[in-house]
């Protein structure tokens, strides 16, 4: 315990670890843990812990992590182009700072799984940006106190006050896609969201409700399906919504370019032509968007410009520089060859 007690003694003030101790009634080794941010330890005892410290004026020491030099990014799975889109934002803006960049696959699309701030605190980054999740009030208190600043990647569900944040403007997205559909005269618009669960998804589904309203439209249960951003995901919930030629769709607002690559292949299995039979939009304008057959009009969210910023929050963090804490990019449409104006003979009305 006396080795420990030394690796993390004060360089800047005269307070000591055996003070804190003494004062809150906890062993040397509990205080010693709670400051090298340490799992074992209750979350009610590290904050009163971290208050006596911040009490007292103690500053910790954060040479190991300076000399790690490096930006963690958590990913749920690094499978698609999509993650690669992100991981060059982050390796392109953290190489202006003479900062290398570590990806780390764990958990699923809202958490982390359970060994991943262990591993975190353990390679001591200079900071951490998470994708698509949210993170306990305990986990951000172990960041805190090991001082690695965090940023969460298009958050699933409404960010703290007091965590960092970088977003698209999805709901005004899912808004300007249905309207290009809708100014093309389609007014059976199909949609494919991601998951319910996940804020991104559920904006873009209320852009698409409010254009529709703006219309005076009302939603078709039918038309609205629910699957994962990914091509299989497309696929599935196209073949769903193709199924029946009286009722099918004329567009389709997908809720990704990786489900709108399944809806082409779904469109192809029904034999129907896009974008003469069948109007498809977006939402990414990942790389491979305008190669597809057609090229795909599609919804940009500027993915490498929000990793881009996300890491430089980081940056920001760790200089102590100010920083907007929330951030929200604007989307915009990318007109290509997927969607078309609907033949009058083909408009009709609901069945």
């Amino acid at each position: 315990m006396h080795n420990s007690y030394q690796q993390i003694s004060e360089p800047n003030n005269s307070v000591r670890l055996s003070d804190i101790a003494e004062a809150t009634g906890f062993s040397l080794s509990t205080v010693s843990k709670a400051l090298n941010g340490r799992s074992d330890v209750a979350e009610s005892t590290r904050r009163i812990i971290n208050a006596a410290l911040n009490m007292k004026g103690y500053t910790k020491r954060n040479t190991a992590r300076k000399k790690q030099h490096l930006i963690e990014v958590v990913f749920q799975d690094f499978d698609n182009i999509w993650a690669l889109e992100v991981l060059r934002g982050v390796v392109k803006e953290a190489k202006k700072h003479d900062l290398g960049t570590i990806t780390t696959i764990s958990g699923d699309k809202k958490h982390p799984d359970n060994t991943w701030i262990d591993g975190v605190i353990h390679r001591q980054p200079v900071g951490v940006i998470l994708i698509f999740s949210t993170i306990t009030n305990e986990e951000q208190e172990r960041l805190n106190s090991c001082g690695i600043p965090f940023v969460i990647f298009d958050p699933s569900g409404n960010p703290t006050l007091n965590s960092m944040s970088v977003q698209a403007d999805n709901w005004t997205g899912g808004l300007t896609a249905t309207r290009h559909l809708l100014s093309l005269g389609h007014t059976r618009i199909g949609i494919i969201t991601g998951p319910s669960d996940m804020m991104c998804s559920r904006a873009r589904f209320d852009g698409y409700a409010t254009a529709l309203a703006e219309r005076g439209i009302d939603i078709d249960p039918a038309l609205v399906t629910e699957g994962e951003f990914t091509t299989p995901g497309g696929y599935a919930q196209a073949m769903e919504l193709l199924n029946d030629p009286l009722t099918r769709p004329t567009a389709i607002f997908a809720g990704s370019d990786l489900q709108a690559m399944g809806v082409y292949e779904a469109a192809r299995q029904f034999e129907l032509s896009i974008p003469n039979q069948l109007s498809v939009i977006g939402f990414d304008d990942i790389q491979t968007s305008e190669f597809l057959g057609p090229a795909l009009t599609t919804i940009r969210q500027p993915l490498q410009d929000m990793a881009s910023a996300a890491t430089e929050l980081i940056v920001k963090t760790i200089n102590k520089l100010p920083a907007q804490r929330h951030i929200i990019m604007p989307t915009s449409l990318v007109l290509r060859q997927s969607t078309q104006a609907l033949h009058p003979r083909e408009r009709r009305t609901d069945p």
